[in-house]
């Protein structure tokens, strides 16, 4: 039997407790591997910047000739003109450096942007559940839309200027020392301190980046929330309540927005006013060593035109800096995500149903929600104790030992009081979540045997909460059917809607192809809950697994839905949540969950007439009875349905 990989044990808010710092060239790193397809692309983007920088620092020397030579041998005017035509030439070469810098890394870059998108999409199809109940929907959107823009931005622009502002402030030194080395020392004076103040500057923005990137996604969790709850906000009356929860987190991202403004903006003032001082220190003794004949007038023009295009290339770092800190959050979150392991794998060695029967079997199954999340807890206890901590309590099983055996073609209702267990039972057939012991088998073979594509072709689910998406109603109901298009489709959207009583479908807007919105919001209840049973349907599944589908119906539809299931699943192995006696009578068999195990198994009348704790979930009293008032469960006369006496 396969193993299983252990759920990974990472929150969703691990953020909010500090995330782990990692060294910048090692975050970087890693999208070594991601990048290297365009590598060649930007790498003559990088080189065309440069000869664009140097180009920028060719000007100066230009008019230090021409200077010299119209001082020291009185230069023709002609001269005057095919310098000027020089430097016109060395701006327009620098204009097209400039262009096809653009051309040649934008391109690529958005390209890649796509991929990574795409990618990360693909990833988080592929998570299991699990992943997904610990992880805010706002922290996945920023992660895969903002963060991964603005990795774009930073490999098109910001890292390949931060090269060329290294390489042309690196250079331009060089070029200060040559014109005149006691005020190339004057300037190189500035960097000392800030180079002393740029590594408090890192470590404060990246600090700040975090928080304000988490904080966005926190956000952007809380607005997705509002708007899929508007109508419980509104029904409530809390709108204002949810402003002010609303409000509370714009103004935390914005107090860390100005913070992160606020380093940037001292940062940048340094850079600014340092180089700008040595410029002024500068000139004067400039102007004392040109008057006293050390230094050209041509060698002074030039130095202070090379040193304001260095000190604009110094100006730029603060951005480019704060830039680079920025991307590697942005890469951290990334990989927090495409780190995350994927414990709901296909087995090494498959097994396969060849012939379809649909019996379905739980032998001893037992769970727990992050139960491999506190082994590893317990291992790293064990591996590094501290006399300060003190074990945590393992997590209580769910499901504590389920053994249930259902036929080919039967329908078998799951009953049981709240929090018994039995939607957790019901994800475990489709591997939505594995069980921590036992097995749960179709056709005698462990569904972790099977390929998942496979297993989940043999099984179909509708949930409670009905989840619809954004697109046509035949979209939706065929979502999981063997076919797409043509006439079996076709049959297969008619039957599906005829059994799930969803005739209202064609009369929407645009029939069957009307976009239901976000969710299928647009419809009720009842309708929403008919289409996702359509859907399953549709599905031509050998096992159907039913959580309480028809909860929102009235019951004259529900008896219709009940006498169309029975029909179209009499050769569909079906388990049903129930939880209305109506519900119920639709199952040939009954199983009564308890406390995370399987307390008897009969018809509804058997169950009736032998189970106090039956008779009391069946009435749907709202908390169980104590052992103390047992005599006030209702009596079975009370509420035995005509055809429980009629059996």
């Amino acid at each position: 039997m396969p193993q299983h990989a252990p759920v990974d044990p990472k929150p969703a808010s691990s953020h909010r407790s500090g995330p782990q710092q990692t060294p910048y060239w090692a975050s970087i790193a890693r999208l070594g591997p991601i990048v290297r397809p365009i590598v060649p692309r930007l790498l003559v983007g990088l080189v065309v910047a440069l000869a664009a920088s140097a180009l920028a620092l060719a000007v100066p020397q230009v008019l230090r000739l021409v200077i010299d030579e119209l001082v020291h041998s009185g230069t023709q005017p002609s001269a005057v003109w095919g310098a000027a035509g020089v430097v016109l030439l060395l701006g327009v070469l620098e204009a097209t450096m400039i262009y096809l810098r653009r051309v040649l890394v934008i391109e690529p870059s958005i390209g890649l942007e796509r991929q990574m998108r795409v990618t990360m999409y693909d990833h988080l199809q592929d998570l299991p559940v699990s992943f997904h109940d610990r992880w805010g929907s706002g922290q996945l959107l920023s992660r895969s839309i903002a963060d991964l823009a603005f990795l774009r931005r930073w490999l098109a622009f910001g890292a390949i200027f931060l090269v060329v502002s290294l390489s042309t402030v690196t250079l331009g030194v060089v070029l200060l020392f040559t014109l005149s080395w006691q005020l190339a020392l004057i300037f190189l004076a500035a960097a000392v301190p800030i180079m002393v103040y740029g590594a408090i500057f890192r470590r404060r923005f990246s600090l700040a980046t975090r928080r304000s990137q988490d904080q966005a996604g926190d956000l952007a969790t809380t607005v997705e929330e509002s708007v899929h709850g508007i109508r419980v906000l509104k029904a409530f009356g809390r709108a204002r309540e949810a402003l002010e929860g609303f409000t509370e987190q714009a103004q935390q991202l914005r107090e860390t927005e100005v913070a992160k403004a606020r380093h940037q903006a001292l940062f940048s003032l340094v850079v600014t006013l340092l180089p700008e001082l040595a410029l002024g220190t500068g000139l004067v003794t400039g102007i004392w060593l040109a008057a006293s004949g050390q230094l050209s007038l041509g060698s002074l023009a030039a130095f202070f035109a090379t040193s304001a295009a260095v000190a604009q290339f110094v100006e730029a770092s603060g951005m480019l800096v704060g830039m680079a800190l920025t991307a590697k959050t942005a890469v951290d979150r990334h990989f927090e995500v495409m780190d995350a392991r994927n414990t709901i794998t296909d087995p090494e060695s498959p097994r396969h149903v060849t012939a379809p029967r649909g019996a379905l079997a739980f032998r001893d199954v037992r769970f727990a929600f992050n139960a491999a999340a506190h082994d590893a807890a317990s291992s790293a206890r064990a591996a590094a104790p501290s006399t300060a901590s003190r074990p945590a309590d393992p997590p209580r099983d769910v499901l504590r030992g389920v053994t249930l055996d259902i036929r080919p073609g039967e329908t078998m209702a799951l009953v049981g009081a709240t929090g018994s267990g039995k939607t957790t039972l019901l994800q475990l057939v489709s591997r939505l979540y594995d069980v921590s012991g036992g097995a749960v088998e179709i056709d005698g073979i462990d569904v972790r045997d099977l390929p998942l594509a496979e297993l989940r072709r043999l099984v179909a689910v509708a949930f409670e909460d009905t989840t619809l998406f954004s697109s046509s109603v035949r979209e939706n109901v065929l979502l999981g059917a063997p076919v797409q298009e043509g006439a079996e489709a076709d049959r297969l959207l008619e039957e599906a809607l005829d059994v799930a009583q969803a005739h209202f479908a064609r009369s929407l807007p645009d029939g069957l192809d009307t976009t239901i919105g976000e969710e299928g919001l647009s419809l009720s209840g009842g309708q929403r809950q008919r289409i996702a049973l359509a859907r399953a349907i549709a599905a031509r599944p050998s096992v159907l697994i039913l959580d309480d589908p028809l909860s929102a119906l009235d019951i004259a539809t529900e008896e219709r839905v009940s006498e169309r299931l029975g029909d179209a699943l009499a050769h569909t192995t079906t388990l049903i949540v129930a939880h209305r006696p109506s519900t119920v009578a639709l199952a040939d068999r009954v199983a009564l969950l308890r406390d995370g195990v399987v307390e008897d198994v009969g018809t509804h009348a058997e169950l009736l007439a032998r189970s106090e704790h039956y008779r009391w979930v069946i009435a749907s009293l709202p908390e169980e009875p104590s052992d103390l008032d047992r005599e006030h469960e209702p009596d079975l006369d009370d509420f035995l349905p005509e055809e429980a006496e009629s059996r």
